[in-house]
């Protein structure tokens, strides 16, 4: 499966034809436009002029099942086409005109008669009207969320390409890491042998205060225990395998990638705080840098 950003725009357009066959040029023209960014959840909004408000429904439904999270705003619009000069009326629309126009006599037999420009002011866009509400919008729409999720798919695959980039960096820090541990123990085994050593001369051949010798004891095993860390290491490859997993799995995985771009920072920072030397210092700095950039292209991952 694809992994898709949040973060797309799409435009489509769709002329509608006339009704009269010898009519060439398009009664209307519909425009929609969509576009999203992140977001934790799924946010529609719709700017909708009135007399569409009623294609909001249809498009809802449409969007829900298709798009799983980011804030997604949707504009449309319905535009006059290029006919040029007026067009024919339908019969059924000729009839109701007439109706009413038989009636107003009746009550007002001295009413002027309608003229050939005011039927077909008072018909125009009669005919088009059920055709935009009931099939064109829903196809336009169907256009317009298959564009908008072929460009968050290329996104998604930019950030795909950057993520894997940036884990492969950070198993290389990780692997810088891994041979600075025993070589700190061993620095400490040889201090701890050089205090113990000049505790001896002091004690001038007489036994060492048993304190004392607990007291050299505790700081060696304290220091050595803090600057140990092989777990955090070992906890960095892990969380950094199933990441590079869940990017070649694809699919809704911009949650759990979060969660584990935090775990990640949490041993970083663990890593930094164990830190005894200056290039562990350096390792640990490197590593968040690279983790807060990861940060910042996973909460754009639907």
């Amino acid at each position: 499966m694809s992994v898709y950003s949040m973060t797309g725009y799409a435009s489509v357009q769709h002329s509608l034809p006339p009704a009269d066959p010898e009519i060439s040029q398009p009664t209307a023209r519909l425009g929609l436009e969509i576009r999203s960014v992140n977001s934790r959840f799924l946010d529609l909004s719709f700017r909708l002029p009135e007399e569409l408000r009623q294609i909001e429904p249809g498009l809802r439904e449409l969007i829900t099942k298709q798009i799983r999270r980011g804030k997604v705003e949707v504009r449309a619009s319905l535009g006059a086409g290029e006919t040029v000069g007026a067009q024919a009326p339908s019969p059924q629309a000729l009839q109701r005109i007439a109706a009413l126009q038989d009636k107003v006599q009746d009550w007002l037999p001295n009413a002027r008669a309608l003229s050939v420009a005011d039927v077909l002011r008072l018909t125009a866009g009669s005919s088009s009207a059920p055709a935009v509400e009931d099939v064109a919008w829903l196809h336009l729409g169907q256009q317009a969320i298959d564009a908008l999720r072929s460009t968050r798919e290329r996104e998604g695959q930019r950030l795909t390409a950057m993520l894997q980039g940036h884990i492969a960096q950070l198993q290389q820090l990780a692997a810088q890491a891994e041979p600075l541990v025993p070589q700190l123990v061993e620095q400490q085994r040889q201090r701890f042998l050089e205090r113990w050593k000049d505790a001896m001369a002091l004690a001038d051949g007489q036994a060492l205060p048993e304190a004392a010798q607990d007291r050299a004891l505790s700081e060696a095993t304290a220091f050595a225990i803090r600057i140990d860390v092989a777990e955090e290491v070992t906890r960095l490859r892990s969380h950094l395998q199933e990441l590079s997993h869940l990017l070649d799995k694809g699919g809704d995985i911009g949650k759990r990638l979060d969660f584990l771009i935090q775990e990640l920072h949490r041993e970083a920072n663990t890593l930094g705080s164990k830190s005894a030397v200056l290039e562990m210092t350096r390792i640990s700095v490197d590593m968040k840098v690279l983790i807060e950039q990861m940060r910042e292209q996973v909460q754009n991952i639907e």
